[in-house]
């Protein structure tokens, strides 16, 4: 049966083209289906601990836009295929004022009225129906019968600690400053990102230590996974596993990459052979039910141990990483962080007598970057409700920004020699490394959330053998 089956007596919220499914309610049905129900108590749910860091947000906010009546969607449905939808997800910035996570209603909208003194605030959402109503049985897209129960609004609202009211009480006004329409609430809400409260960090440390138990996962698969012919595929669903496990889901498409596939920075196909001799470079990240997400790369080499030539390729991502990490500090820009990873990627790559000119030139800004061709990505990036969290924010705040303590940001450098590129030497050929931490900023400095996922060459093929070995 499709999540989004067919109604009968009312339409669902998007009309089925397979008409040809429906199938009629006798008389006897309708008159009892909304009977010879127990009754459902409303379930007293504690606050959530989320609700007071979500409460000073939105006074933020409301402090940001006095006047204005704010308007932040959750979003609905979207389709798959005919009648099938993709999982719902709430909009990240809607999540984060609010509170609600993977549980979210579709469709619901968080409203800012102006009032005396800053704003009233209330989260509109679809109340679950009475059984004695024809939606209850009849609307494959909200019927409780075809997607089980519902919140209520008092439930919600004891648990957010706001207002709630049934969404059909909403209205919407031609002057609305509306999310995603606007472009100074898109980027306010953007850049409130920027620095996470501690609720935020927390949830940042949870979601790197699942995803390193999906690591582990796949350390401990690796003999079946070279068994299968698609062994990409099993990669991605030994993740999955552990992702839907231990939290919500995963916080991106799982790149799985393996041989020369890793030379491709979005690789999400996953439908390569992994190979011993090959390397795999894995990136992904668990997204809990808060929606707060890791992103993890490692590279792993199939057979358990580097050739000459991986081990110094990988290596020099390392190192490119560490002086990453080494130039990340309070108060430095977030540009200095690539120009750390690049002065290492130009300076091998030259050494290897790879690139057309020396190391130096290579870094110039106007007349260089050839190393570029081998590291065409930045190093770093904003991490939380989203995998590039921030991305609306202004770019004198992002890569043009300061670090600051409390921000949560990504270091992870590459070198991608692709299979077809006749720049560099044979034996590199189909060589793809990617080193991916998770950093905290503090104001003693950084620190890395992911630290316990080994790193180094030797450490990646300790944990191999651990893993195909555990005794």
């Amino acid at each position: 049966m499709s999540s989004n089956g067919d109604s009968d007596t009312i339409a669902p919220a998007r009309e089925s083209t397979s008409t040809n499914r429906r199938q009629g309610f006798g008389q006897g049905f309708l008159d009892t289906i909304g009977t010879g129900w127990a009754d459902r108590p409303e379930v007293a749910r504690p606050r959530r601990e989320q609700a007071d860091f979500a409460a000073r947000r939105r006074a933020a906010v409301s402090a940001a836009f006095p006047g204005k009546r704010l308007v932040i969607p959750a979003g609905g449905l979207k389709q798959r295929s005919n009648d099938t939808d993709y999982p719902f997800r709430a909009h990240s910035a809607f999540s984060h004022l609010t509170g609600w996570g993977s549980d979210a209603e579709p469709d619901s909208v968080l409203v800012f009225d102006p009032a005396d003194e800053g704003h009233d605030v209330t989260l509109y959402f679809r109340e679950r129906a009475d059984r004695s109503t024809p939606e209850f049985y009849s609307n494959a897209a909200i019927g409780e019968f075809w997607i089980g129960p519902r919140p209520a609004l008092g439930a919600v609202a004891a648990e957010l600690g706001m207002a709630t009211a049934h969404v059909d009480a909403f209205e919407g006004a031609a002057d609305d400053v509306v999310l995603d329409e606007d472009d100074d609430l898109t980027r306010f809400l953007s850049e409130l990102r920027l620095i996470k409260d501690e609720y935020e960090v927390a949830q940042m440390r949870l979601a790197v230590e699942a995803t390193a138990r999906g690591f582990d996962d796949i350390v401990a698969e690796l003999d079946r996974i070279i068994e299968h012919p698609r062994g990409e595929r099993v990669v991605e669903g030994v993740f999955h596993q552990r992702a839907r496990g231990d939290g919500n889901t995963i916080g991106y498409d799982t790149i799985a990459a393996s041989g020369p596939h890793a030379c491709y920075l979005h690789w999400t196909r996953n439908d390569g052979a992994v190979v011993p001799g090959d390397l795999i470079l894995i990136d992904a990240g668990v997204e809990l039910d808060s929606l707060y997400t890791a992103d993890i790369t490692r590279t792993l080499p199939v057979s358990g141990r580097f050739t000459d030539v991986q081990r110094k390729v990988y290596e020099a991502v390392r190192e490119a990483a560490d002086a990453a990490f080494a130039a990340a500090r309070p108060g430095a820009k977030f540009s200095e962080l690539n120009r750390a990873a690049w002065e290492v990627i130009a300076a091998r790559t030259a050494e290897w007598g790879i690139l057309p000119v020396t190391a130096a030139e290579s870094m110039d800004p106007e007349t260089g970057h050839h190393h570029r061709r081998y590291m065409v990505h930045g190093t770093s990036h904003h991490l939380g409700i989203d995998v590039h969290d921030c991305a609306q924010a202004r770019r004198e705040l992002y890569a043009g920004g300061t670090l600051e303590p409390g921000m949560v940001f990504t270091i992870e450098p590459g070198i991608y020699f692709q299979i077809d590129d006749l720049t560099v030497p044979e034996e590199y050929r189909g060589i793809g490394v990617r080193i991916e931490d998770d950093i905290l900023m503090t104001a003693d400095g950084p620190v890395s959330l992911s630290a316990d996922i080994p790193r180094t060459a030797d450490e990646v093929e300790a944990w191999i053998a651990r893993g195909r070995d555990p005794r």
